[in-house]
């Protein structure tokens, strides 16, 4: 069973079974351990994966790290495990900080059985990075993070070479996050550049205000086209019934609707989890200026949660129970599948006929 195999198949676990890991100990022996074994190292080899690992550091004695690997008598990567509901920051850390500069592992993972953060010495030598140069959640696994988390598999394992790529993976990282962030909500800078390419004429407020809402809808359309394409081959669905074109810039200014990144990746967060009932392609999407709706059948008495994205520095989920809409907060798209139950529950409603939303 290859790597890709192996990863999805503990995805599907973490996201049957996170809400009831609620301690760090199920978290480490339901979602972590199998991690660690499908990078190819024996967790049952007390030699090669030595859980509770403690080296005294400075005044503090008999602190432990929850797991290191090792290759011998050498140790590779140092890991810190949360609860799987806890969010992860470098309060979290500590122990990884300390125990980094005292023994010769060069890696660090900090993790909560969902989300993986993978911390090295880019910037200085045996002391840990305060960034992860590399970030992947099980909710959501990229064909890209694949390919890396491969490279710390027993297998293909060189510290050597993880290292040198460590420094370009944390550069992408903070490019990535600038894109998204000009995806999401174009700077003065971004517009005017690319409206001086493509618009004949003087760059006036109107013009301005016309490319930033067609760059941020342009920008949506290719990714909901790119998703469209991997979604569709990995669900062996049909074409997906969002719309493919990108609204001109007209449309825009008439219907004030622009379609986001983030709503397109929650869309398709929701039809992923609506296909273990129903043919994804009977999920669509349905902006609107204050929500976007999600709905089967793409009938509006028929609507499986909304997206409460629109112009908020918070989001919402919608959940539907007949005509009743609960809303809940989310920090991050990923939260979604913390209410697989209630959007499951909703579209079992619906085919049973007593969806009134």
């Amino acid at each position: 069973m290859d790597l890709a195999t192996r990863l999805n198949e503990l995805a599907k676990r973490t996201a049957d079974h996170r809400e009831v890991l609620l301690t760090e100990e199920a978290a480490k022996t339901a979602l972590v351990m199998p991690f660690i074994q499908s990078l190819g190292y024996d967790v049952f080899n007390p030699a090669e994966v030595v859980p509770e690992y403690t080296a005294d550091v400075g005044t503090k004695r008999g602190e432990k790290v929850d797991y290191a690997i090792c290759d011998g008598s050498k140790i590779r990567i140092l890991v810190e495990c949360k609860p799987s509901t806890a969010p992860l920051n470098l309060n979290h850390a500590s122990q990884l900080f300390r125990y980094f500069s005292v023994t010769e592992a060069r890696l660090a993972i900090l993790t909560n059985g969902v989300v993986y953060q993978f911390y090295s010495d880019v910037e200085n030598v045996n002391k840990m990075d305060d960034k992860p140069f590399f970030t992947f959640s099980m909710d959501a696994i990229k064909p890209g993070d694949v390919r890396t988390i491969e490279k710390f598999s027993k297998q293909s394992f060189d510290i050597e070479k993880i290292i040198q790529e460590a420094g370009l993976l944390k550069l992408q990282s903070l490019l990535r996050k600038e894109l998204e962030s000009e995806m999401a909500e174009p700077s003065e800078e971004m517009v005017r550049m690319l409206a001086s390419r493509v618009h004949e004429g003087r760059i006036t407020a109107q013009v301005r205000d016309s490319f930033g809402k067609l760059i941020v809808s342009t920008f949506a359309a290719i990714i909901r086209d790119k998703v469209n394409d991997r979604l569709s081959t990995a669900l062996n669905a049909g074409s997906s019934d969002v719309a493919d074109e990108p609204m001109t810039a007209e449309e825009v200014e008439e219907t004030g609707i622009v379609t986001t990144a983030e709503e397109i990746s929650g869309f398709h967060i929701v039809q992923a989890i609506a296909s273990k009932v129903v043919k994804p392609n009977r999920v669509v999407m349905r902006d609107a200026k204050s929500y976007c709706a999600i709905l089967m059948d793409d009938n509006n008495r028929k609507t499986i949660a909304r997206l409460h994205f629109n112009g908020l520095t918070t989001k919402y989920l919608g959940t539907f129970d007949g005509k009743t809409e609960t809303r809940h907060l989310i920090g991050d798209l990923t939260e979604i599948y913390q209410h697989v139950a209630a959007i499951e529950k909703r579209i079992v409603q619906i085919e049973a006929g007593k969806a009134d939303g």
